[in-house]
């Protein structure tokens, strides 16, 4: 697209463009899933100059892929025509697994990865300074089911796996390890 003025209904069409390519980038860690069902992308505005405003969510702080996210989304957009891609970064409120699709937790387990098992409580609604422990008490640890055989019969062997957001896991009847994606 070039630097002209964008209409309201020219930008609504685009802006469901820009969503379907920003869905196409996938995640560098975990290239199964994209970073938009991953739930990074939070918000894309076209602006009247025919470029946008993309902001994203580091799963982590310190998320080393996050550059690399930063480099993919301005280079397809870019490659398609949107200038300028100006991109944002927002932290709060903190990137949670609750963000992440449906079809991007089907593929997490198509994958091998146990995708999260649980929504993640809202803290910051507890009036305790206990929240942490409450919370703990209130929500066990999650079963975990198996990605290869669906079995609950599981148990953690680490609490990092491939990744700071992964716990490694094996399964106690079909004998096989597996990454479980952490609640956040």
């Amino acid at each position: 697209m070039n630097a002209t003025a964008v209409t309201p209904a020219q930008a609504g069409a685009h802006t469901t463009q820009i969503w379907a390519w920003l869905g196409a980038i996938p995640d560098p860690e975990i290239p199964v899933i994209s970073i938009v069902d991953l739930g990074i992308v939070r918000a894309v505005r076209v602006s009247a100059d025919g470029g946008c405003d993309i902001t994203i969510t580091p799963t982590y702080s310190g998320c080393p892929a996050m550059q690399v996210i930063a480099d993919a989304i301005t280079e397809a957009l870019q490659a398609r025509g949107v200038r300028p891609v100006r991109l944002h970064t927002q932290i709060s409120p903190a990137w949670t697994t609750d963000w992440m699709s449906e079809t991007g937790k089907a593929a997490l387990k198509d994958y091998g990865i146990a995708p999260p098992a649980q929504r993640v409580i809202d803290i910051s609604r507890l009036r305790t300074g206990a929240a942490a422990a409450i919370s703990r008490r209130a929500h066990p640890a999650p079963t975990v089911a198996c990605p290869h055989c669906g079995s609950t019969h599981t148990e953690i062997t680490s609490q990092f796996g491939s990744t700071p957001c992964k716990a490694l896991y094996r399964c106690l009847d079909c004998r096989e390890p597996f990454d479980y994606f952490k609640c956040h």
